[in-house]
């Protein structure tokens, strides 16, 4: 690996919003999935959560053109567990909704700790996600069509975000904690070791950090 390689990725890493994500709720096209972890790379997200679609989809393949080594997507199977979580952690939960109390999506303050819920493709998010979320924001259209595709509509979003906290100097202190930002470092300057010794942990559980097996 080249000095600038090494470079790259430490300045990355230095740049990681540990405290702003994406919550996908039931979206099913692997195409949007995928385009929506790729713009979480893109303005600095670490972590992405999904509720998957069990029922009448195929399950979705996390291949975002080589994001999926860089974003960690964590599934879960029930929002109202994910959204209580957040909130404990003093999140505010913004969910892409049409209803009578939306609010134009620029109108947020997107420097506190924020979760974005993203709904299905067709019909957005449910009635019991939209009580649970904490606002409901919209990009204004001026045009026939009624609503951006899901991943558009993510980007849009995801890229104000990325300004207001631009503007904030939010990428410019480092807000992963040491203990992960040393492990993910590792992992991806050395991917191959780090991939053997997961294999090796799997293979004996009993496995210290440093490679010895306990009796």
């Amino acid at each position: 690996m080249s000095p600038e390689r090494f470079e790259k990725i430490k300045e990355v890493l230095l740049k990681r919003q540990t405290d702003l994500t994406v919550i996908m709720d039931n979206i099913h096209k692997p195409h949007n999935f995928n385009a929506i972890v790729r713009t979480c790379d893109a303005v600095g997200i670490q972590d992405v959560h999904y509720i998957p679609v069990t029922k009448g989809y195929r399950r979705l393949n996390y291949y975002a053109k080589g994001s999926q080594k860089w974003v960690e997507a964590h599934q879960h199977n029930d929002f109202a567990d994910v959204a209580k979580d957040f909130k404990n952690k003093g999140f505010q939960l913004l969910a892409a909704h049409f209803s009578d109390n939306a609010i134009d999506y620029r109108e947020v303050d997107y420097t506190q700790p924020t979760a974005i819920v993203m709904g299905t493709e067709l019909a957005g998010i449910s009635d019991e996600t939209a009580q649970i979320v904490d606002k409901h924001i919209v990009v204004p259209m001026q045009g026939m069509v009624a609503s951006l595709n899901v991943s558009v509509a993510s980007a849009v979003i995801l890229f104000e975000a990325q300004k207001q906290r631009l503007a904030a100097g939010m990428y410019e202190n480092r807000s992963i904690q040491d203990e992960r930002y040393h492990k993910l470092l590792f992992e991806w300057s050395y991917p191959r070791i780090a991939r053997m010794l997961r294999e090796k942990q799997q293979a004996y559980p009993d496995m210290d950090e440093n490679g010895y097996i306990q009796y």
